[in-house]
């Protein structure tokens, strides 16, 4: 299958990282994702039921990323797609996690995870 549905740029917040100065505030994160999705049983009935719901995507990976304080952004990664592959009954999905300014002279670093659901 080659449908999908993507979000880019979900802003969210939660406290992450090792150093001590990180640990004091939350800061925002960026996720974007790309979710194996066929689109073609919403597409011909106009039905919302048989459509993943971004709306509702989007407020899980904040949930989720707002009630974890890991060190490492690799655990939120692999918490989001979880908890995304089981609540949404996903196939797949490939997850980039940005964290704007973590490194001075960067815009952005981040990881990219891709995972699929166990059969």
């Amino acid at each position: 299958m080659s449908d999908s549905v993507f979000i880019t740029g979900l802003v969210c917040e939660t406290i992450v990282g090792v150093y001590d100065f990180e640990r004091v505030a939350p800061r925002e994160l960026l996720v974007d994702l790309d979710m194996d999705w066929d689109n073609r049983p919403a597409g011909q009935s106009d039905d919302l039921g048989l459509a993943l719901n971004y709306d509702a995507v989007s407020q899980r990976v904040r949930a989720v990323v707002s009630s974890l304080q890991p060190q490492l952004i690799e655990t939120l990664a692999e918490a989001v797609a979880a908890d995304l592959l089981a609540t949404f009954e996903l196939s797949r999905l490939t997850l980039t996690l940005h964290k704007p300014g973590a490194v001075p002279g960067t815009q952005s670093l981040g990881v990219r995870i891709t995972r699929q659901r166990a059969s």
